[in-house]
């Protein structure tokens, strides 16, 4: 039986794939536009997965996670699941025969069109399943107008982050869909497990998920079944991620910040736990609601006392100095409200989406409007809005949470549509037109973001943006600004962390310091050499052996630290002052700098 089918028969794949060549032709065109001032590449994280991959093709063994060109001359490890390297990898290998060595780009530019699909068909299914079948064309429409997802699936964007906005999505939909059909919980149960092989982003989904499935039975003893077939699927696809990402020797080394025995642990405990409840015999709601809760905190005890790095969350290993100084000051790890001061049209885009969808969400559960499709769904919606809620307190906390939310505002947003445009229909009213209008724009984000943006004062950095002179930072990571470092011979260089793993996919050089936690030497050192004085620097140059010194003086970085030193690097190359150690051999129409060191 083809549950996809059986489950959604309103889907049709001609409709998907064609919005989904529209889509693409959009997203080719903006590409193009404005291609001039942003490069196809411009992140660093999808930088470096090319720059993952194409080493993996060159030979690099699949459990060997280092990357041998960052914190040279030491190496660097990078703790990426080779999971997401497959699809890549396998685009590459297809087309290499026909595009040489400009591969990479080529597949920059496809790889993230095809994810297109299948978080239209999810967008799609979660719709028509919650809304009815007239809810094909907001739930095709809604997820590519979110502000958050819309840069996602970007050509160029070859990184993790839509993968696991459509996983999250999948796992949504095989939620709802075993409330009523338990094999969906296998599904459920490998959707999580592969999400958090992914990267450990999604734990508080996966977490969302293991308590929904623990709701049901306790809502309903006879879904004890049910609860048990996702704990034994997420526990089994957990223990074969374990085995295909890393030899035996490194099966039990524990690891809090990537998919490691830790998460591999918790899993084995829900799955021991979702087979012991239903054994209970608890008839009343209550006790098995205190027998759930009770036997989830022992198994969280557990884990902390098993692994007691973790109880500081994944990061906590990380060195205080950078912690502080820089993982604190990444804009996408802060709160939603830091975010609505810097860039307040897009937080204001990304956020009220959802919100209003969880306001409806819970209208929805309580007053079980006429309509076919939600009078008998009052348990889906209560799912769909348990999700909801947790994204929304994820993106209160972290803005980068935005992302993983934003796909479950399709259903709820193309049910306002067809109930509004019900209403509509009825009376042919101008107001009613209107309320229309507003539903499909509340309802995508990146039309209110618009809109935000012509109503709303600028923020702190789009005040920045508009107010520098010269070229942007985008102008330092265009391929042809490198072709020139490209013909040297391999060098050891050090540059600003935002530039290093652009210099690694460019050019063979090695680099100290690209934005990676595990960098931990590299990151200080990089920031110590443009911060400290100049004698700390140049120690910091001879102890690696570096030969170049490579800036782009657009990016913040060169703005240096508030209380660094006059003699520090970046203030010496403010005033135009370098010290007699370095030989400036930049191209004057070059947005790059470079410096020879001196022997």
């Amino acid at each position: 039986m083809n549950l996809q089918n059986s489950a959604n028969p309103s889907i049709n794949w001609r409709t998907i794939l064609g919005f989904w060549l529209v889509i693409c032709a959009i997203y080719v065109a903006r590409a193009l536009f404005s291609g001039a001032a942003i490069p196809l590449v411009s992140g660093s994280d999808d930088a470096m997965r090319l720059v993952v991959v194409s080493d993996w093709l060159s030979g690099q063994n699949w459990f060997d996670h280092t990357q041998y060109r960052l914190n040279t001359p030491y190496g660097a490890n990078i703790h990426w699941s080779r999971l997401i390297d497959l699809p890549l990898a396998g685009l590459m290998l297809i087309l290499n025969p026909f595009f040489g060595d400009n591969t990479p780009q080529v597949a920059a530019w496809i790889l993230p069109l095809l994810w297109l699909v299948p978080l239209l068909y999810f967008g799609a299914a979660l719709s028509v399943h919650m809304a009815g079948p007239d809810a094909v064309l907001p739930g095709l429409v809604l997820p590519v107008l979110s502000a958050a997802v819309l840069v996602e699936f970007a050509p160029g964007r070859v990184d993790h982050h839509n993968v696991q906005i459509i996983l999250t999505l999948a796992l949504l939909y095989t939620t709802i869909m075993a409330w009523k059909n338990p094999r969906w919980a296998l599904w459920a149960g490998l959707a999580a497990a592969t999400s958090l092989a992914i990267a450990i982003e999604a734990v508080p989904q996966i977490a969302t998920t293991i308590a929904v499935f623990g709701l049901f039975w306790v809502a309903d003893p006879n879904k004890g079944g049910t609860m048990r077939l996702f704990g034994l699927g997420f526990a089994g696809a957990a223990l074969v991620h374990l085995a295909i990402a890393f030899p035996p020797s490194e099966w039990l080394i524990p690891a809090c910040d990537a998919f490691s025995t830790v998460y591999v642990a918790a899993a084995l405990g829900v799955a021991l736990v979702f087979l012991i409840l239903p054994l209970l015999a608890l008839s009343s709601l209550w006790a098995r609601l205190v027998a759930g809760g009770g036997l989830g905190l022992l198994l969280l005890i557990g884990l902390f006392v098993a692994f007691p790095l973790c109880r500081g969350g994944p990061y906590a290993a990380i060195d205080p100095w950078l912690a502080e100084n820089w993982l604190s000051q990444i804009i996408e790890a802060k709160p939603l409200w830091n975010s609505f001061v810097a860039l307040p049209a897009y937080t204001l885009g990304i956020a009220l989406p959802p919100v209003v969808a969880f306001g409806l969400v819970i209208w929805i559960a309580l007053k079980n409007p006429a309509i076919p499709e939600t009078s008998s769904r009052r348990a889906e919606w209560l799912i769909l809005g348990t999700f909801l809620m947790v994204g929304l307190v994820i993106m209160l906390v972290q803005v980068r949470g935005a992302r993983l939310v934003a796909g479950m505002v399709a259903p709820v947003g193309a049910f306002a549509i067809i109930w509004v445009r019900g209403r509509y229909l009825k009376s042919k009213g101008i107001l009613d037109a209107l309320a229309l209008l507003a539903t499909w724009l509340i309802f995508s984000g990146l039309a209110v973001a618009v809109i935000a943006g012509m109503v709303l004062p600028k923020g702190g950095d789009e005040i920045s943006a508009t107010a520098s002179t010269g070229p942007s930072k985008f102008a330092c990571m265009r391929p042809d600004v490198f072709e020139r470092l490209a013909t040297l011979a391999p060098a050891r260089i050090m540059a600003p962390v935002d530039l290093g793993a652009q210099l690694l996919l460019y050019t063979p050089h090695s680099v100290v310091g690209a934005p990676y936690h595990r960098n931990e030497q590299g990151l200080i050192d990089t920031f110590a050499f443009f911060n400290e004085p100049l004698e700390q620097s140049r120690s910091i140059l001879s102890e690696r052996g570096i030969s170049l010194v490579v800036t782009c003086p657009a990016m913040a970085e060169m703005r240096g630290f508030s209380d660094a030193p006059e003699t520090a690097f970046v203030n010496r190359v403010k005033e135009g002052t370098l010290p007699d150690w370095l030989k400036d051999i930049s191209l004057p129409e070059s947005p790059l700098r470079i410096y020879q060191v001196k022997e």
